[in-house]
């Protein structure tokens, strides 16, 4: 029990708060735009702030010191990932979830923390041997494999993610600028091999549709138009939960989802909207506080690649709202439907708090 107090006390509340309040902003949007999923969502947010807790008694040194406990999280997601192509259920059109009962559970986010996890030990060993190309090739390997596998399924945001996150782990690690300038020669090379040969006829429309809105303003351009209609009309304190137009009468897509932002934007408006943004911020000023003070490169980088994996996700998903990025369905963190999204951020969270009791040392 004093262990456990004491855990208590060692923990960056700030940190859990600003969770909260964007999860808290999230939980009455879906309350109001669908009702029967707000028991879930509670549940989910519950089960993370426990699974955080329990993470936070791991020492995160376990991780940088078990190079094949790393390698066999890595293979057996990998697995599950090809598992989904095999045996996944198709629910709407795609291949991305294992069916658990009511609980649809997503690989491709739990991919995404042995990603990080893997690329912070990859190159905490490593980053004064950055002008070797070859570690460049083999950790480009590492997540290439997984993001062609989620990309069959087909999940682009998801891939998109995990190849802007390496990205990002490589120019904080210090790589060689004109490394890197290759890379981005080679990245337009993969987007242009996977447009001809890998994205569905869907996901090509979704890219033309945002390039002309008005080329199919009733099929695949009506959820963006939707969305900003909906952010347009919330005003400075919104209509109201439960009282959107276009949340409530079904015009607006997805409100629970990929477009839960366009849904809070117009029911709480800018008030809500600004809160939210607030709290993403805060959330997100700890955990760079963290990358500044950690005493070693393991920490650093894994909380510098949780960093950039959630501006990411926040970035994509409130464009594809406001109608500047093509619409590749990537969840709000801490504040879309979903468990898995969820328990992986509350997951991480776990292990940055086991950083941080370090650091307040």
């Amino acid at each position: 029990m004093n262990l456990v107090l004491k855990r208590i006390k060692e923990m960056d509340f700030i940190l859990l708060f600003s969770a909260l309040v964007v999860s808290t902003i999230g939980v009455l949007s879906i309350y109001s735009s669908n009702p029967s999923l707000f028991p879930r969502q509670i549940g989910f947010i519950v089960g993370g702030f426990v699974l955080m807790f329990l993470v936070s008694f791991i020492d995160w040194r376990t991780f940088r010191e078990n190079s094949y406990l790393i390698l066999a999280f890595y293979f057996l997601s990998l697995f599950s990932l090809y598992g989904l192509l095999l045996f996944g259920p198709t629910i709407r059109g795609v291949q991305r979830w294992y069916r658990i009962g009511d609980f649809l559970f997503d690989p491709a986010e739990v991919f995404k923390i042995v990603i990080i996890i893997l690329l912070a030990k990859y190159f905490s060993t490593r980053h004064v041997e950055m002008y070797n190309i070859s570690h460049i090739v083999l950790s480009g390997i590492y997540v290439l494999l997984p993001a062609i596998l989620i990309l069959r399924q087909p999940d682009l945001g998801s891939s998109l993610i995990l190849i802007i996150m390496w990205m990002g782990i490589l120019l904080i690690s210090g790589i060689k600028m004109r490394h890197f300038v290759v890379l981005m020669m080679l990245g337009v090379v993969v987007l242009t091999s996977g447009w001809m040969f890998f994205l569905q006829d869907y996901q090509k429309d979704r890219a033309i549709s945002f390039i002309n809105p008005q080329l199919d303003p009733q099929g695949i351009g009506w959820g963006q138009s939707q969305a900003k209609i909906a952010v347009g009309s919330g005003g400075v304190f919104g209509k109201g939960l439960g009282s959107g137009t276009q949340t409530q009468y079904g015009f607006l897509p997805e409100p629970e989802t990929d477009f839960i932002f366009a849904a809070i934007a117009e029911e709480l408006g800018f008030v809500g909207v600004f809160i939210l943004l607030a709290g993403f911020a805060v959330f997100l000023w700890r955990i760079i506080l963290i990358v500044l003070h950690s005493k070693t490169n393991f920490p650093r980088l894994f909380a510098s690649g949780f960093a950039i994996l959630l501006l990411t996700q926040i970035f994509i998903n409130i464009g594809m709202n406001l109608g500047l990025l093509p619409i590749i369905g990537t969840p709000l963190p801490l504040v879309s439907y979903g468990g898995s999204n969820l328990l992986f951020v509350f997951l991480c969270l776990g292990i940055l708090q086991s950083i941080g009791r370090e650091i307040k040392r």
